[in-house]
């Protein structure tokens, strides 16, 4: 299947890929109430219940992500022979998840996290089971359902917490299986080597523990940091993509032989969040089978995680809801309302970055660049050329395609925080409405070949050039013209 960037398309290629899930089926239940007052017999608040909520959670919460994005998933997993095993059971059910390999066990304790919510803060957390490795019947069971299931899945993933259940055994047997793409999540990701994984998702924490750095704080020198141990990360895990989630820093990209590619998330305030990172794996995992490059499928997972932290607990993303949001028409504004967006951005003491172009058929070259324009600071605006400026500038038979579908293609990429579309030449009305910080253009211009050079600088804004990869426009479409490869 030939690669994609479109991210629309690969969402209606999601429907009918079959996956299987191997790893740790955990139960994530929050008990939510408010608070009244301290206990009379210790030091601790008096919570009053007014709901509890059951979630998969662990290698459940990625089936259950897989199945909300419209995939067929069977999950390979043991649980405990008790009341969380079948409340996990039925809410596995309901989200269309085959559990006919969810083995359980006698005398054993399903996994369970339990979140005490006293007026939407989490005061208490109660943990129960994990670190208990299966008996030899049940992992012989696991090893043939994950051999039988690899065999017609698109894709495998291992969602090892951890916890007990992926022993070398059934680690060897992942290995063995060699599916067409093999996704791993895991707490020591090196402990995959062998499989040889199509990707590896270490969080922040897992990758710096690989390359035995010290942690640093959230923000720019995080990714720095990876981006410096990349060859080093691709080397400990084996695979051929290393994807480095940052929580609010966005994500890292890591492909051998390529420059590592950021996505940046939307700031969202909310303090009870869990299970991102399953519902990120799944929409990775679903773009690349479904023929998604590389970067177009760290966007989509961007973007399903982006969807999931600004609802509280534990939850899923839908191909619907995921279609929505892909789509971005929240961040094409006309000027005045620009304006506005920009004034509050500088107010809150953000540097604002613009670029304009005519982005048709948007290529690697031109989301490599637009990356790293937004690494410039802290707000991207995009000025698009509307289809009768790009006609003047490029002939009666450009673009290839409408600006709507453009501006709807550019606000799909995270790095883009709002995208205008101008009939002008130039931008020159954007820049001077917006003055933006730094003004950045591809390295086939110069300074004396910008006209915008001088409005920039008036503004006291800076120019800074960046070179696009060896890809165009141009070349495609002569591509497809003459039917070269």
């Amino acid at each position: 299947m030939r690669q994609t960037h479109d991210l629309v398309t690969l969402l209606d290629r999601f429907a009918g890929l079959r996956v299987l899930v191997v790893g740790e089926a955990m139960l994530d239940v929050d008990l939510e109430g408010q608070a009244r007052g301290l206990c009379r017999e210790a030091p601790v608040p008096v919570v009053a219940l007014r709901r509890r909520r059951h979630a998969p959670g662990g290698a459940a919460n990625t089936a259950a992500n897989l199945a909300a994005l419209g995939a067929s998933v069977q999950l390979v997993s043991a649980v405990g022979d008790d009341d969380e095993a079948d409340l996990l059971a039925r809410a596995l059910d309901g989200a269309g998840v085959d559990t006919s390999v969810l083995a359980r066990r006698p005398r054993s304790t399903t996994i369970a996290k339990q979140r005490v919510v006293a007026d939407g803060q989490i005061v208490a957390r109660l943990d129960q089971g994990g670190d208990e490795p299966p008996d030899v019947d049940t992992e012989a069971t696991l090893v043939a359902a994950l051999a039988d299931g690899a065999a017609e899945a698109h894709a495998v993933v291992v969602s090892d917490n951890g916890a007990g259940l992926m022993t070398s055994r059934l680690r060897r047997a992942v290995a063995e299986t060699r599916p067409g793409l093999l996704v791993v999540d895991a707490r020591e990701p090196s402990a995959y080597r062998d499989a040889r994984p199509s990707v590896v998702k270490p969080n922040y924490d897992e990758a710096v523990r690989l390359l035995g750095a010290r942690h640093l704080d959230p923000g720019p020198a995080r990714g720095e940091q990876i981006q410096a141990g990349s060859e080093e990360l691709l080397a400990r895990t084996g695979a051929r993509l290393v994807c480095v989630t940052l929580d609010a820093d966005g994500a890292l990209l890591l492909e051998a032989g390529q420059p590592p590619y950021r996505t940046y998330a939307r700031a969202v305030a909310h303090p009870r969040v869990s299970g991102a990172g399953d519902t990120f794996v799944s929409a990775l995992t679903l773009a690349l089978a479904a023929g998604g490059a590389p970067r177009a499928a760290v966007e989509l997972a961007e973007g399903a995680a982006e969807l999931v932290v600004t609802e509280a607990g534990t939850t899923t993303c839908t191909a619907t809801a995921l279609r929505q949001h892909v789509a971005g028409a929240d961040k094409a504004l006309p000027l005045p309302a620009l304006a506005e967006q920009v004034s509050a951005h500088r107010r809150s003491g953000k540097r604002i970055v613009f670029t304009n172009g005519c982005f048709d058929l948007l290529h690697r070259g031109h989301v490599g660049y637009l990356s790293r324009a937004k690494a410039l600071g802290d707000v991207l605006v995009v000025g698009v050329n509307s289809d009768e400026s790009v006609r003047r500038l490029k002939g009666a038979d450009r673009p290839v395609c409408a600006d709507s579908a453009r501006v709807r293609v550019l606000s799909a990429l995270s790095c883009i925080d709002h995208v205008i579309v101008f009939d002008q030449d130039t931008p020159g009305e954007i820049i001077e409405e917006l003055r933006p910080e730094v003004y950045v253009k591809g390295g086939d211009y110069s300074r004396e070949r910008l006209p915008e050079a001088a409005q920039v600088e008036r503004l006291g804004g800076t120019l800074h050039f960046l070179p696009y990869e060896d890809e165009s426009t141009t070349s495609i479409i002569e591509r497809i013209r003459t039917g070269a490869r």
